[in-house]
């Protein structure tokens, strides 16, 4: 629970700020586009599908593995460099259960939870854009928000967010585990948590992506 309370507070406003202007970015790219078939009360429909499905969990997931999942990596990489974990180790105590796992499960509730904040702070952020900026009505475009989204979209995506997170935080964690090197060492497997996790999740994201909301031929 305190790793994931850390998690959780150090990167919320990270995910609120970034995706706040990403919605506001695909509502003035959706009103743009949709204006030419005077199609213009089906931005919030865009916008729902888009942020609920994909841009707030990856955006989320990638603010996680920069935030959080260094973070994690750094951790473990200096307890391994000061002996610290071959310490617990000779106390008779599992190091991974007692440094690793409880870092992991934190990494792979944090994902879903951010991942919430994530989703409305895009919801506003494309009805800023839409009602405030734009002078669309803003009863269409709550009317319209959910037409093409159901619970089930709401669960797919944190099942995404939560794979992501377990993807993350096995990643950091591993990496930070086995730091060798002294401190370029640490800093080496801080730097490689970031881009291997967001690599491998990214991967995954387009699986889940086709198994959770693509067609079957």
């Amino acid at each position: 629970m305190r790793h994931l309370y850390t998690l959780i507070v150090r990167c919320m406003l990270p995910v609120v700020a970034v995706v706040f202007p990403f919605g506001m970015v695909i509502a003035l790219q959706g009103l743009s586009i949709f204006a030419w078939f005077g199609a213009e009360r089906l931005l919030a429909s865009l916008a729902s599908v888009a942020i609920i499905r994909e841009l707030s969990p990856v955006l989320a997931s990638v603010l996680v593995a920069a935030q959080g999942g260094s973070a994690t990596a750094a951790e473990l990489g200096a307890m391994r460099i000061k002996e610290e974990i071959d310490a617990t180790e000779v106390m008779g105590v599992d190091a991974i259960s007692e440094h690793v796992a409880p870092r992991v499960l934190a990494m792979t509730l944090a994902c879903p939870v951010l991942n919430l904040f994530g989703t409305v702070s895009g919801m506003v952020g494309s009805f800023v854009t839409a009602v405030v900026i734009k002078d669309e009505n803003a009863g269409v475009f709550m009317a319209q928000l959910w037409a093409f989204t159901t619970t089930g979209d709401l669960l797919a995506s944190a099942f995404k967010t939560t794979v992501f997170g377990m993807i993350i935080g096995t990643t950091a964690a591993y990496l930070g585990f086995h730091a060798q090197g002294g401190a370029a060492g640490v800093g080496r497997a801080v730097n490689n948590t970031v881009v291997v996790s967001v690599l491998f999740f990214i991967t995954a994201n387009y699986f889940l992506t086709s198994a959770l909301f693509g067609t079957v031929g």
